[in-house]
């Protein structure tokens, strides 16, 4: 059913080989990766134009997050025309040339596919809510009141915050919207809706694109009988909408009737789904997807949607302890720490302070680029760039951030201090201030106004002085790419942590029988140490901090690593 049930390929280590397993990936946010019109968004013909900085990095495909046409009340996520670039970043003509010049490059490109829900400015749904009788009426999901009509369906609610029905005044029914209420879900229980849902996604396969990176795809499958929610899931109702009870099914229809047998990549976002349900969707050779974004280690320090609670590292490296065990060896997942939904990596798991933001920022390179999994690099993180300072609500632009203020704040559940203080470290909106691309006027984003915030110390970090210094996190980043394509126990090879217990130290190894390469840790900002593992000794020392070692003794004895310190050896001959 998927291309990785192609047995007459090559293994490696009992896995199929596939370009997107061994690909790096780069993923751009249009809206604020380059302006090149001087209207303060970014848009496709910007990306064109900064090519050669993804392209030198030596990642081999784009993620390019939605460029649809969309009211963008969700920065895009809420499709009007799935077959039409949105006006803001372009035209058709522009997205043409852009896949050309990913092309000529030597790189692919994947697009966001958005169709668990739409936009309710989609003509889909404008005649889908004309009236019960409507010829598109089950294209989406509807369903009488309680209480005479006068109250919603059932509790659910969105994740944007309130309730997740919308009543329509014209028709006295309501619809369902996970999200947004103007992102209502699309009905996949009616088959001429994912008939259009998937002749839309060949549209852009014919045009010579990758794949897709499907977004929120776990939820499409709804609980057809709508009961309220059970007492487990109040408090967590992603793990309830996540993997319905025709997900399985009507995923496999998609790769069938969409991807026909093309070895094109299916990358599902999978939050919510347990991981042995998980198993089932990447499984080599019979799962509908070839990998997915997970998000127990992005989300680990997350107690609900907003607020943040302290996670121990022994708790945060189990998670892939846990992958290895739960979705089995050959069942594919990307490594994804950080994207357009979460803060900046190096804010969240690294010290963005002065001191230590280069060097943490190069150990979580080193981490993304090392652990089992297709590595996807967020724009900017290739830079260091951080959090920003914003101060009050009305410094933040996210409708998930604000819809949280309404539910909590505006109803007095909780102040807005400790809202605001914790919203600061889960935020999204972190990851969408603009790229900084030099120490100018708006870092060289835009000649406009922005449409968001510019970071105040993009006159530090930036890419141009970034690429400028051969130590810098853009260094970094591009030697351990090539690391990782020279190696390939760093992409086949199993993984085992050495220290498990350890509360400052990650150290695992990637082994491929006799080759193996070391990857140790100091994931704090005190000084630590730990004995070289058995079958290690003698291991030559290849990078450390993502730069290669000027000399070097073969490992032996006690390792001692300074605050932040991140080094990779492997076995000799190896």
């Amino acid at each position: 059913m998927t291309a990785a049930g192609d047995t007459s390929r090559e293994t490696v280590n009992g896995h199929v080989r596939h370009w997107w397993k061994e690909a790096v990936f780069y993923q751009v946010w249009p809206r604020s990766f380059q302006d090149s019109n001087g209207d303060g968004i970014g848009d496709i013909p910007g990306v064109i134009a900064r090519l050669d900085h993804i392209a030198d990095l030596g990642v081999d495909a784009i993620w390019l997050s939605p460029h649809y046409d969309s009211p963008n009340v969700d920065n895009g996520y809420d499709v009007r025309d799935y077959r039409a670039v949105g006006a803001e970043f372009g035209t058709m003509a522009d997205f043409d040339a852009l896949l050309a010049a990913v092309k000529a490059r030597g790189m692919r490109l994947i697009v966001d596919m958005v169709v668990n829900h739409s936009s309710d400015e989609h003509a889909w749904f404008v005649e889908s809510r004309a009236s019960k009788e409507s010829g598109r009426r089950d294209w989406y999901v509807w369903h009488p009141g309680r209480d005479g009509g006068a109250a919603p369906p059932n509790d659910w609610r969105s994740f944007f915050g309130g309730s997740a029905w919308a009543r329509d005044d014209a028709t006295g029914e309501w619809y369902m919207h996970l999200f947004h209420e103007k992102q209502p879900d699309l009905n996949w229980e009616s088959e001429p809706a994912r008939a259009a849902i998937f002749d839309a996604m060949r549209f852009w396969l014919d045009k010579g694109v990758d794949g897709f990176r499907l977004d929120v795809i776990a939820f499409v499958s709804k609980d057809p009988a709508f009961p309220d929610y059970p007492p487990r899931h109040r408090d967590a109702p992603e793990y309830y909408h996540a993997d319905g009870p025709r997900l399985f099914e009507h995923l496999c229809d998609m790769r069938r009737e969409v991807y026909r047998g093309a070895d094109k990549v299916a990358l599902g976002e999978a939050f919510g789904v347990p991981l042995p349900r998980a198993a089932r969707l990447v499984a080599e050779g019979s799962g509908p997807l070839d990998m997915l974004i997970h998000f127990d280690a992005v989300r680990i320090d997350r107690a609900g949607m907003w607020r943040w609670k302290p996670v121990p590292l022994p708790v945060f490296k189990r998670v892939f302890t846990d992958m290895e065990r739960l979705l089995g060896r050959t069942a594919w997942r990307a490594v994804s720490l950080s994207n357009h939904d979460n803060p900046r990596l190096v804010s969240h798991f690294g010290d963005d302070g002065p001191r230590w933001r280069v060097r943490s920022a190069c150990l979580l390179a080193t981490l993304t680029l090392t652990l089992k999994g297709t590595p996807i690099v967020y724009q900017g993180d290739e830079i260091g760039m951080t959090n920003y300072p914003f101060a009050t609500i009305e410094d933040y632009d996210d409708v998930e951030g604000k819809g949280a203020w309404s539910d909590w704040v505006e109803t007095g559940k909780v102040g807005a201090q400790e809202f605001l203080e914790n919203l600061w470290r889960t935020s999204r909106d972190h990851a969408r201030t603009a790229m900084q691309w030099d120490d100018g006027p708006n870092a060289g984003f835009t000649t406009g106004t922005p449409w968001f915030h510019v970071h105040p110390d993009h006159g530090t970090v930036n890419a141009a002085a970034a690429r400028a210094d051969d130590a810098s996190v853009y260094h970094a980043y591009r030697r351990l790419i090539a690391l990782r394509k020279a190696r390939p126990e760093l992409v086949y090879g199993d993984f085992r942590d050495h220290l498990p217990d350890d509360p400052r130290l990650f150290v695992y190894e990637r082994r491929i029988g006799a080759d193996a390469c070391l990857v140790a840790l100091n994931m704090s900002g005190e000084a630590a140490s730990f004995a070289t593992p058995e079958g290690f000794a003698g291991a030559a020392l290849v990078l450390v901090d993502g730069v290669s070692p000027q000399k070097t003794e073969p490992l032996a004895g006690s390792v001692d690593l300074e605050p932040w310190d991140s080094r990779i050896w492997r076995l000799p001959g190896s």
